[in-house]
């Protein structure tokens, strides 16, 4: 008696990341398993559609949802399905693909497509800010603003998200939180708190290095006032999975974290953007979520060479931004040491 088949739906964000999305269309009909796989494609056609098409798929009992496009989609499908026996797979396509990446899911649509296949599913956690699902990282600070710019900016892409970040960091103002856990308060004056589910804000950007989806814990990183000085080696540490040991940071785990601020702002989840009261709620949810990991040989072993060349390349993106920075404010001077006599 033959195995029955699995169901599978792909929903595909038309205008998330910069791939050609007829090419990866043709590499689903090439590369899905036709003989264990019944699939199907669906498109999202409005922010929140992936929501809906996935909470759909999880009432019809459709054994895997696949998300095709960037953490935002991958956000919305997952939220659907979480507490579901319906798991999420994901076709990276997106500008930083946090989840993919920590999971070590390929960023090869080709061999992403070979995880679909295999089918392995793992019960992992996920959390929520205001009651409001995310799986790789949300927070308060810095990180959020710059969200809410690049949000606006249009163009995506890690350069993209670089300049906005380098764009306000020279200017931005850290603010003072009491935070208040399970072991009790503190104030602190930070530049950014990032509260990791996964450990990265996507590009392999390790906010959290030591944070993983299956100790049904939050993974909090402080970073504290430091200056431009400073900039390099938090740029590099970030990109080398050591920021936790930087002085400017401090770091601890909890299951629920609440974050009082002085007043209304902006947060973030998952690098969206939401604007949030002066007091967040963030919790953890302990294994409720069904997720399509890799065997071992399918993990992606491009990945350090990807961040190689995305730290260089933002390292000289920092250096420019930190000269003309300088050079901005001393152009008089600058007049009278370059005048001819």
């Amino acid at each position: 008696m033959s195995q029955q088949r699995r169901r599978v739906i792909f929903i595909i964000n038309p205008i998330s990341g910069t791939q050609d999305k007829d090419a990866v269309i043709r590499q689903i009909g090439e590369g899905i398993d036709k003989k264990s796989i019944e699939w199907e494609i669906r498109y999202t056609e409005h922010t929140g559609h992936a929501v809906e098409i996935a909470a759909e798929a999880a009432e019809k009992g459709i054994d895997i949802v696949v998300a095709v496009g960037g953490d935002g989609t991958v956000n919305e499908v997952g939220r659907s399905l979480a507490e579901t026996n319906t798991a999420l797979g994901i076709l990276p396509l997106g500008s930083g693909n946090g989840l993919a990446r920590h999971l070590q899911i390929p960023m090869d649509t080709r061999k992403a497509l070979e995880v679909i296949n295999e089918g392995l599913i793992k019960q992992v956690d996920y959390g929520k800010i205001n009651g409001t699902p995310f799986f790789c990282t949300c927070g308060v600070g810095f990180d959020a603003f710059v969200s809410l710019k690049f949000a606006k900016a249009g163009k995506r892409g890690m350069l993209t998200y670089i300049e906005k970040t380098l764009q306000e960091s020279l200017n931005y103002r850290p603010e003072t939180y009491e935070l208040e856990t399970e072991d009790g308060k503190v104030k602190h004056k930070a530049f950014l708190i990032a509260c990791g589910n996964a450990s990265q804000y996507g590009n392999n950007a390790y906010i959290a290095p030591k944070a993983t989806m299956t100790d049904g814990l939050l993974d909090v990183t402080i970073l504290e006032p430091f200056t431009v000085l400073d900039i390099p080696s938090l740029a590099f540490q970030l990109f080398n999975k050591t920021i936790d040991y930087n002085s400017h940071i401090k770091t601890f785990k909890c299951k629920n974290l609440h974050i009082r601020r002085t007043e209304p702002g902006v947060a973030h989840f998952d690098g969206d953007p939401m604007i949030t009261d002066a007091d967040i709620y963030i919790e953890i949810i302990d294994k409720k979520l069904n997720i399509v990991i890799p065997c071992e040989k399918e993990k992606d072993a491009t990945g350090m060479f990807t961040t190689a060349a995305d730290f260089f390349s933002g390292i000289k993106m920092i250096n420019d931004a930190i000269v003309d920075d300088i050079v901005q404010k001393n152009k008089s001077l600058i007049r009278k040491l370059t005048k001819k006599e």
